[in-house]
């Protein structure tokens, strides 16, 4: 299992960013795809997450309204868009398939003036 994020930055408050993560290693459409984050000093936690074929998406309360999470089961992809940051949305981020063992490297979002 590969799992590639990108699309992190240094954002102001109020902005948006995509974040993207590109699969391999398991047959992506069979699986529940989710999105991590952690800030220094914190645990990480759940952000958001969707099912294999897109129907049903979770949030954590405090990003629901903001953020969204898709997939595109064509290309291995799964995204956060995320709008109206604010800088408790610092973290850096990850996907994650739950069932495997594996995580990527993250992408840092910070949200600073």
């Amino acid at each position: 299992v590969q799992l590639v994020e990108s699309g992190g930055g240094l954002v102001q408050p109020g902005g948006s960013l995509r974040l993207s993560c590109a699969a391999s290693g398991f047959t992506f459409s069979m699986y529940y795809m989710t999105w991590y984050r952690q800030a220094p000093g914190k645990e990480r936690e759940l952000v958001a997450g969707i099912t294999n074929f897109g129907s049903t998406t979770n949030y954590q309360d405090s990003v629901k309204g903001r953020f969204t999470i898709s997939r595109d089961n064509d290309k291995n992809m799964v995204y956060l868009q995320m709008t109206s940051l604010k800088p408790e949305d610092t973290a850096v981020y990850y996907c994650y398939v739950p069932g495997f063992s594996s995580w990527g490297q993250g992408t840092q979002v910070t949200v600073s003036s």
